[in-house]
């Protein structure tokens, strides 16, 4: 029986020239996981939006959505409010009371259930989550994996039959995210609970979906079983880029059968390939990396339809010795009565590297780089920007073509009512721009999808030609393809002469596109590394490829380092293919 009945629906923004969705027409089942995917700004998070009657956009909706047989608009409000639950990306926007436990409440209280109701309710679900240990919390002292946490419980105690999940996962550290989708895939599994979620991690939700949705410029593309649809989306590198490391790495070699979707289902079907020769990744490395063309494996081409440079002209530093950026000894707290942040930070970036930091939610990456760009005052401690304290940059020279900070939520920079103003307000012009975003220039920036806010934040940043570069989870809410488009105008930047660091829980990306990463954990630095190193020794911080090749062959981390390890097996010992 079909839950959700989604028939030619259509969506226009009120200020839109052409339609966000069109034409979509689809069914669920009760009980289904299904997973959507598409490319960065393809309408995922509108159609979603447009599941839920309280969340509908303004604009002109046409086709309509039956839960159950019965359209959205008939559906009276604390029906809807119950039966179809909705977890967004940030997790600060859906916490609406200070407690833990009034929020697990407050849901059911706005619908007048009676107390021991609520208290009961609210019991299990605490239990359930093994929310107990946190349930007199203050929300805020919360880590940004139980908060995400929290909200998803919000939304169980009020049992919902269909809970619709945008990228819940994009601001969640490695472990926290893979913890999160487990528990979805419970409530799917345990409760029979219908599930549709938008994700871009999805070596782990593809695996837990019965169903694939996948969309491209507000259309439907592909709808089915979850394995049939990843092989039928090999002919488009944008699309196959999107797909798990074991869908991608299958289509590439050309893999005859079943296509493995799961760690333990890729690491068979490679361990059939044999491991008779190891190749050497560390020579590899010196030469400038695997010697296949990246263009087989579906990775995006740096230039993609313009200069990489992005018109950036980044002075040289006359002592190149110096450290780009520098920690010693650091140490921050938000408060006098609060805990520590920065517990004696330690580190050094090179000048002229891309310098990835990885680590778990809470742990304070995001507060070092706001010790780099001046926002955060350490108690304790010296912070050096080109070897010259922080503190010593006066009258903005700081931010003067020296350093620049793209913060982890990026409305907060848009100041304009288009994407054209805001890049003529930063000095930027679309024929400088890395990268090709001339739809979205007559667009408010409100009204991007988080990806498309991220490539346009980024290009706001560039505008000012820094030296020194601060990234803050520059891909979240970015579809595969358009990262490596970062990654490649990463790269050319730092060619040119640019120091980059990056916050990041994405270890793909880090793996890909870093000179050296460093783990931080409670506030300090516990190891620095070249990337191959780093992502070998780790086993959660990690990559899907390294994962599914450990013990086969030794450094294997990027998906060009699979394919080149595989096709080696199949020609004789002493050819290097």
């Amino acid at each position: 029986m079909e839950i959700l009945t989604v028939r030619d629906l259509s969506f226009k923004y009120s200020l839109g020239r052409e339609d966000a969705v069109s034409g979509i027409s689809f069914g669920v089942e009760e009980g289904a996981f299904v997973a959507v995917c598409g490319p960065t700004g393809c309408g995922k998070s509108t159609l979603l939006r447009m599941l839920k009657k309280e969340l509908i956009p303004m604009g002109d909706m046409r086709g309509e959505v039956l839960l159950d047989g019965v359209p959205l608009s008939e559906i009276d409000v604390r029906t809807s409010a119950s039966a179809v639950g909705f977890v967004m990306q940030r997790p600060e926007h859906q916490i609406v009371t200070d407690k833990v436990w009034h929020e697990l409440a407050f849901g059911l209280e706005n619908l007048g259930m009676p107390q021991d109701v609520i208290r009961r309710r609210v019991s299990e679900i605490a239990a359930y989550f093994d929310i107990e240990d946190w349930f007199e919390k203050d929300v805020s002292e919360l880590s940004g994996g139980q908060k995400q946490l929290l909200n998803l419980a919000s939304i169980m105690v009020m049992q919902p039959r269909l809970l619709i999940l945008d990228e819940p996962t994009s601001q969640l550290d490695p472990i926290a995210a893979s913890d999160f989708i487990a528990t979805v895939r419970k409530l799917n599994t345990d409760m029979g609970l219908t599930v549709i979620m938008v994700e871009h991690r999805l070596q782990e939700v593809i695996p837990a979906a019965s169903r694939l949705l996948v969309m491209d410029k507000g259309r439907l593309l592909h709808y089915g079983p979850t394995r049939q649809v990843c092989e039928e989306v090999s002919d488009r590198p944008d699309l196959l880029a999107a797909m798990p490391s074991t869908v991608r790495l299958f289509k590439i070699m050309d893999g005859e059968g079943e296509c493995p979707l799961t760690i333990s289902e890729g690491r068979r079907w490679a361990e059939s390939f044999g491991n008779d020769v190891q190749p050497d990744f560390a020579q590899m490395d010196e030469q400038g990396g695997a010697p296949d063309g990246k263009q087989e494996t579906g990775a995006a081409d740096r230039k993609h339809g313009g200069d990489t440079n992005s018109g950036a002209s980044v002075e040289s530093v006359p002592d190149s010795d110096v450290p780009a950026m520098e920690f010693d000894d650091v140490w921050f707290r938000y408060g006098r009565d609060l805990h520590d942040v920065l517990r004696g930070t330690t580190l050094s970036v090179k000048q002229g590297e891309i310098f990835c930091i990885l680590g778990g939610n809470g742990s304070g990456k995001t507060t070092c780089l706001g010790a780099a760009a001046g926002l955060n005052k350490p108690y304790s401690g010296t912070v050096k920007v080109f070897g010259k304290n922080v503190r010593d940059y006066r009258n903005q020279s700081l931010y003067r073509n020296c350093l620049t900070m793209l913060p982890q939520d990026v409305q907060t920079i848009f100041l304009k009512n288009t994407v054209r103003e805001e890049l003529k307000d930063a000095g930027e012009s679309a024929g400088k721009l890395p990268y090709d975003i001339d739809s979205l220039m007559d667009k408010h920036p409100y009204d991007l999808s988080g990806g498309e806010q991220q490539l346009v934040a980024l290009a706001k940043v560039l505008a000012s030609e820094p030296k020194l570069l601060l990234l803050d989870e520059p891909t979240k809410g970015i579809d595969t393809y358009s990262s490596e488009r970062i990654s490649g105008i990463l790269k050319d930047l730092r060619d040119s002469g640019m120091t980059i660091v990056i916050v990041t829980h994405d270890v793909e990306f880090a793996a890909r596109t870093a000179d050296r990463c460093a783990m931080f954990f409670r506030g300090e630095v516990t190891s620095v590394d070249e990337p191959r190193a780093f992502f070998s020794e780790n086993n959660f911080y990690t990559t899907a490829v390294n994962r599914m090749t450990r013990g086969l062959f030794k450094g294997c981390v990027t998906l060009e380092d699979a394919v080149y390890a595989l096709r080696l097996q199949k020609q004789p010992a002493g050819k290097d293919g």
